[in-house]
């Protein structure tokens, strides 16, 4: 299967990617993981890009826009993939059907991740991270720490990261409404859109997703 993962920020689409792709045998293709793995392989798009994030400006859309087909073309990537974080906007979905339809291949899905706007920054502006490290996660919520501002596992300071403000997570919903969010009409003209409810455990989100997927073949 081939298929695209869209989201707000918050409704979960790295764990549901993870999920899916291991669950699908597919490759999970994230645009973080890109442009990570360019740069550090020093390839001549990773270059490029970092050239480009060195002097605090966005990738262009081509640079994101190679890196993806470079990864596509991959042998894991022959039975199908998961992106996630790719397309970012419409011009980068209808670049990906350029490319999709010279290598004679079709998107089977594109999974839209649904979750209320207050969910979404009560689930980010929540979190709090180690200091020590930052792998050790909590919110005060979900899963808060047995004493108030201190890691269960290392007992280092927890903190809110900057980017996990309220402030902050509304301004990056914001773009993504203006941004993102236009691609699912645009996918939805197509007939491949299919919506799942990004609330509950995360175990329910994904069988929703599979059982889906399942439907609309």
């Amino acid at each position: 299967m081939r298929i695209v993962l869209v989201g707000p920020p918050g409704a979960g689409k790295g764990t549901q990617a993870t999920r899916l792709a291991e669950t699908l045998h597919i490759p999970h293709i994230s645009t973080g993981d890109l442009f990570r793995a360019n740069i550090s392989q020093q390839t001549e798009l990773g270059k490029l890009a970092k050239s480009y994030m060195d002097a605090g400006n966005l990738v262009p859309d081509e640079v994101t826009i190679a890196m993806a087909k470079d990864r596509m073309g991959q042998p894991d990537a022959e039975g199908g993939f998961l992106l996630d974080g790719f397309p970012r906007n419409v011009s980068q979905a209808e670049a990906l059907d350029e490319l999709l339809e010279t290598e004679d291949m079709k998107l089977d899905a594109v999974l839209d991740l649904e979750a209320p706007e207050d969910e979404v920054v009560k689930r980010i502006a929540g979190r709090r991270v180690c200091r020590n490290n930052s792998a050790h996660v909590f919110h005060v919520t979900y899963t808060p720490p047995k004493k108030e501002g201190v890691c269960d596992v290392c007992g280092g300071e927890l903190y809110q990261r900057d980017d996990d403000s309220e402030g902050t997570v509304r301004k990056r919903l914001e773009v993504y409404h203006t941004q993102t969010e236009p691609i699912i009409d645009y996918y939805k003209s197509q007939g491949l859109v299919v919506t799942i409810a990004a609330t509950g455990p995360v175990d329910e989100v994904t069988g929703r997703a599979l059982e889906a997927l399942k439907r609309d073949q």
